[in-house]
This record gives C-alpha cells, sequence and structure tokens, in this order.
C-alpha cells in the first residue's frame, strides 16, 4: 500500500453579522464598519495534502502548485482556479516563506455558498492554518490575520471565531465577551447577490443624507455578554438590509414568514441573500426551520447554535 501524503484538516465556521453599520463612502471607495460577527455552528472541512516536500520557491514565474477540489452541497458554484480565496491563501502564504506552494486543497462544503456567511473566507482561513500547519511555517497569529486581511474583510474573523467587533472593513478586530447558546435558523436562498452592488444599492438610497461613523450598539453588546436573546434580538440591525431587500424583494417574504413562524427577531445576513432568525431554544427553532422550509419563501431552512469557535485543526497525518 503506498504511505499517504501528510494532510492537516480544519474545521472553519460561518458567520451572522448581529450588527453591520455601515460609514459613507471612504475615498478607497470602501465604508468604514461597525461589523459585530457572531460565528455559528455550519462549518466548512479544508483539507490540505501536501503533493511534493516544500522548498525554496522556484525563480521567475509561480508554478501552479495549489490544486483544489470542492464537494457538497452548492459546490458545483465554487471556483476551482486562483478566483477561490483557498488557492490564494496557500499561495499567499508560500509567498510569505518563500516556499513553493505544493498543495492539494480539499474542501468540503456546509457553509451555504453565496448566503452572506462567509463561506469563501472561512475556506481561506481554514487554508491558511491548515498550510501553516502543513508546511510547519508557525506562522504568529498576528502574521496570519494581516494575511486574512489582505485576503478578504472577512476572512480574519472566520479564523477568530465566537464574536468580534470588526472595524475599517471589518477586518480589524475586537474580541467580544460572548455567553450561549443562541439558537439561530438561516433561511436560504437561490442565487447570490453582489457584494459591491449592495453598497452601491445603499449608497443609491441613502442619497445625500447625511451619514455617521458607524458604532456598536451598546445593548447588543450587553445582550451578547449575558446570552439575552430577547434582548439580542431587540438589537439586531443590518445597515445593508434596505439595500439588499431592494435589489431582492423576495426577502421581505422570507423576513415575514420568519417572524411569523415565532423568531424572536430576523435580519439578513450581511449583505443577503440569506436571512438569519434567532429563536428562543432549540425547539422554537426546529419550529421556525419547518415553516421556513413549508412557506415557499426560501430555498431551504437550516437550524444551529452559537457562538462557535474559529478555524480549528481536527485531524493531521504525517
Amino acid at each position: 500500500m503506498p504511505t499517504p501524503s501528510p494532510s492537516v484538516t480544519v474545521r472553519v465556521p460561518a458567520k451572522v453579522n448581529v450588527q453591520l453599520a455601515v460609514g459613507p463612502p471612504r475615498p478607497d471607495g470602501f465604508h468604514d464598519l461597525a461589523n459585530v460577527f457572531l460565528a455559528v455552528g455550519l462549518h466548512d472541512h479544508v483539507t490540505a495534502t501536501l503533493t511534493s516536500p516544500a522548498g525554496p520557491a522556484a525563480p521567475g514565474p509561480a508554478a501552479p502548485g495549489v490544486t483544489v477540489t470542492c464537494t457538497g452541497p452548492g459546490s458545483e458554484h465554487v471556483p476551482l482556479d486562483r478566483s477561490n480565496l483557498a488557492v490564494r491563501a496557500a499561495e499567499l502564504l508560500a509567498a510569505r516563506h518563500g516556499i513553493e506552494p505544493a498543495v492539494r486543497l480539499d474542501i468540503v462544503k456546509d457553509i451555504p455558498v453565496a448566503g452572506g456567511m462567509a463561506g469563501g473566507s472561512a475556506d481561506a482561513a481554514g487554508a491558511l492554518l491548515a498550510c501553516d500547519t502543513l508546511w510547519g511555517t508557525a506562522t504568529p497569529r498576528a502574521e496570519l490575520l494581516r494575511l486574512c486581511a489582505e485576503l478578504g474583510s472577512d476572512v480574519p474573523f472566520s479564523l477568530v471565531g465566537g464574536a468580534a467587533l470588526g472595524r475599517g472593513r471589518g477586518e480589524r478586530l475586537t474580541a467580544l465577551a460572548v455567553s450561549g447558546p443562541f439558537h439561530w435558523v438561516f433561511a436560504l436562498a437561490d442565487g447570490g447577490l453582489s457584494t459591491p452592488e449592495v453598497y452601491r444599492e445603499c449608497d443609491r438610497l441613502r442619497g445625500d443624507r447625511p451619514v455617521t461613523a458607524p458604532e456598536p450598539d451598546p445593548a447588543l453588546l450587553e445582550a451578547l455578554r449575558t446570552g439575552d436573546a430577547p434582548a439580542l434580538a431587540a438589537a439586531l440591525a443590518n445597515d445593508l438590509q434596505p439595500a439588499a431587500v431592494s435589489l431582492r424583494p423576495s426577502l421581505a417574504a422570507t423576513l415575514a414568514a420568519g417572524m411569523a413562524a415565532g423568531a424572536l427577531g430576523g435580519l439578513v445576513s450581511g449583505s443577503g441573500p440569506s436571512c438569519a432568525f434567532l429563536a428562543a431554544d432549540a425547539g422554537s427553532a426546529a419550529k421556525i426551520t419547518k415553516s421556513l422550509a413549508d412557506s415557499g419563501t426560501c430555498r431551504a431552512a437550516r437550524a444551529t447554535t452559537a457562538p462557535a469557535p474559529g478555524a480549528t485543526t481536527i485531524e493531521s497525518y504525517a
């Protein structure tokens, strides 16, 4: 029997934005945010497998040393080239350490694809941690977070998990105290929404109205800290929700269906199009899930809990 190649598997969580406060456009086209992330228990798994011994990078143009596969729900919509953030994460880490990125990434999806739940960002964080472990590069945590921020605004939180306040584009994180569990139901829509398009629509809807600097809601932070689900539900807020509903009017029916089913509160998750509903307990979450699945307002509904840990190595074979 051939000896298996060394490999590392990392589990990474989905997220919900329990508050997404959006400031005015910056000169660089981005927006300053007060983005309160909460990691939830829907996970992708990223396995990095060595395809040749790691060594100095070859001179000249980089060879295509990273390959990727993807299985699971929605995997047919995941790119298998350099547009995949996980591939770019492996290449970025290898470049930082001057080694050839000779690795195969196998992604098993369970986070909904194109659902506003940071599945692609989670895979990038998983690839960074898996490759760092596989290659023995021992990158300091602060440097891993800087690499995450280079890849995308949501990638640092996928590495950290739990609950955190994201400033800047959302990449500058401050850990938040959080109790739990909180019971969530996600209503999954068909197709995706372009995040840049949602931000443009947000700016359009605001028009010339003055927009204040974004700040986290103290009541929401206290509800997270104490595990108070009704208080958290009352404080849920997403400045991008009107834009998402404007671009996808059917989301209004989904939001109404979740609330009619008994949710304590609900909102569009991030830039959408998934909708997230906070339930009082596991029994309520099960009822809301069934009601949403039967409502005809969404493709499917999933129940889970929060908080969840960030990217975690669960298996390593050498």
